[in-house]
């Protein structure tokens, strides 16, 4: 995008580009970077965006196109420094009678990339909604080519043998407190003033030019995970934009949880989630041999543990590689067969399974300390967290004892926000009213972890006119596109229509993954968007 003046004819951009009055509950418009999200939204139509080969580190296939639209760094200063997000494009398939205009994916994170969305153009769950909409991702601030910012030397970010303490000692607890009073400087260090705008209400202007960039006169956004919480205050922020919206597997946008009690939240769901897991593996103990129950699942699990604190497979794979690869069985029932084999032929004496599912990758590293420095900048940025160590330590001493699997793991992730620069942005009150935005569409799990399903019960009731599917007793983590065909149905309808379920829809989870070796490869990306849940790197 051009930085180019606008004056003169210029001038009907700028009006056009305004903004409506906000839905009942946003913050109030006319701030500077309220005027400076209608310069950067005029000049970005009056720039447009030039579609060409994408790069070779994208690694897309050639049916897919990129670009970059350019956004300012600090709206509140539209004019000053601008940087790039990378946007990748599949065209729509069924020609011009019926192309409805764009649709913007935002995978969540904070910190992953939908640029791979357009290249599920051609998978049949995608391809009605594929000959009607261009499919466009992109990359949010700070994420690949899109301004990246760093925290760690990604080598040292990835490395192993790592412990991970179910109940940390005191002398445990001090040394993650001085990793996270560590790695908060080290972003500091790295982003230097910059550090400050990238957060939550900064990706929702981007949204807003990207709208302009792309010729749409209203957005058609699918977000998943935290991009449900991007498009809810998008709905607050820039009511007269939308058109419509997926909200799949969405964040709590009650503003008292974002985003330290969001996080204690998730810890205790994880813990159910795990639960299903060790029960699954009990079903099958006659292909597994793990146990037949799923405390004798935990208690092979923990000997794992052990066995690995003692001496780490490959000299890389330990207590902590062992905790990341598993994690993802919470995010997705593909994981359950493959984890499940690795752990019963590490017991058995073959590590090779095990180690090729939880071994650090370098070929990743990058990618993986990126994403997990986006994460920690937009949650610390977001919102004020608890300062005193002692809080961090009292909620989740205590939660630990509920929900051993996940708790430390995640205050270890969240604990830089204790010590992070100011200033702090003010969580947004999520809240339309009655005919503010046009009917949204929610997508659920019920027993979903990394977004608890009450989050999309209280997203429902904030956004008036919505309507949630649920997929009832079943618990993958971002489900559109999946292997539940009700769920496909309803999003395509209401894609293609605009119809909703009326009172909403509810329906079974698809059948549980046969014991074996399938699924998703380790290290390979999981889920129906194929989301990234690299531990420590999260989807919220």
């Amino acid at each position: 995008m051009r930085a180019t003046a606008l004056y003169g004819a210029a001038g009907s951009l700028i009006l056009s580009a305004v903004a409506a009055a906000p839905a009942t509950g946003a913050p109030p418009h006319g701030t500077r970077e309220d005027r400076g999200t209608v310069v950067a939204a005029a000049r970005a139509v009056a720039a447009g965006v030039t579609f060409g080969a994408c790069p070779a580190e994208e690694d897309l296939p050639p049916t897919v196109e990129c670009a970059v639209v350019r956004v300012p760094l600090d709206y509140a200063d539209p004019w000053g420094r601008q940087i790039g997000l990378a946007v990748s494009r599949v065209r729509a398939t069924g020609g011009l009678s019926a192309r409805q205009g764009a649709l913007l994916y935002n995978p969540g994170g904070p910190g992953g990339s939908g640029m791979y969305f357009p290249a599920l153009a051609k998978e049949p769950a995608w391809k009605r909604i594929a000959e009607a909409y261009d499919m466009v991702g992109y990359a949010p601030r700070g994420v690949g080519r899109s301004a990246p910012i760093s925290c760690l030397h990604p080598v040292e970010f990835t490395k192993g043998p790592t412990a991970a303490p179910v109940h940390p000692t005191a002398a445990e607890k001090g040394k993650g407190i001085a990793r996270a009073r560590a790695y908060a400087r080290g972003c500091a260090h790295n982003a230097g003033p910059a550090l400050r705008h990238y957060h939550s209400l900064n990706n929702v202007r981007d949204l807003e030019v990207l709208r302009a960039a792309l010729g749409e006169r209203r957005l058609t956004f699918l977000g998943a995970s935290y991009g449900t919480y991007l498009g809810a205050v998008y709905a607050m922020m820039f009511p007269d934009r939308v058109r419509r919206m997926v909200l799949d597997s969405p964040v709590d946008p009650d503003p008292a949880r974002i985003w330290y009690r969001s996080n204690l939240e998730q810890s205790l769901a994880f813990e159910g989630r795990w639960a299903d897991f060790r029960a699954w593996v009990a079903r099958h103990h006659a292909t597994y041999g793990l146990g037949t129950t799923p405390q004798q699942v935990q208690a092979s699990y923990d000997r794992a543990r052990a066995l690995l604190a003692r001496k780490p497979a490959d000299g890389t794979v330990g207590p902590g590689q062992l905790h990341s690869a598993f994690t993802r069985t919470v995010y997705n029932d593909l994981y359950w067969p493959r984890r499940a084999l690795a752990l019963s032929a590490y017991l058995k004496g073959d590590p090779r399974q095990l180690v090729k599912q939880a071994k650090p990758r370098v070929s990743e590293a990058a990618e993986e300390e990126n994403g997990n420095a986006v994460y920690t900048a937009v949650q610390c940025n977001d919102a004020p967290w608890p300062a005193d160590w002692a809080v961090w330590d009292r909620d989740n001493t205590a939660l630990a004892r509920r929900a051993p699997f996940e708790t430390w793991a995640n205050v270890w992730m969240n604990l830089p926000c204790a010590y992070w620069q100011p200033p702090r942005q003010r969580p947004v009150d999520v809240r339309t009213g009655p005919g503010d935005v046009p009917p949204l569409l929610i997508l659920a799990a019920e027993r979903d972890a990394a977004t608890p399903y009450a989050g999309a019960l209280r997203l429902q009731e904030r956004l008036a006119g919505s309507a949630l599917v649920t997929e009832r007793g079943a618990g993958t983590h971002g489900i559109s596109g999946g292997d539940n065909s009700c769920v496909n149905r309803h999003m395509e309808a209401y894609l293609l229509t605009g119809r909703t379920p009326v009172g909403g829809a509810a329906g079974g989870p698809p059948p549980p993954p046969a014991p074996g070796g399938g699924g998703p490869r380790g290290g390979g990306r999981g889920g129906a968007f194929k989301q990234k849940k690299r531990a420590p790197t999260k989807q919220v």
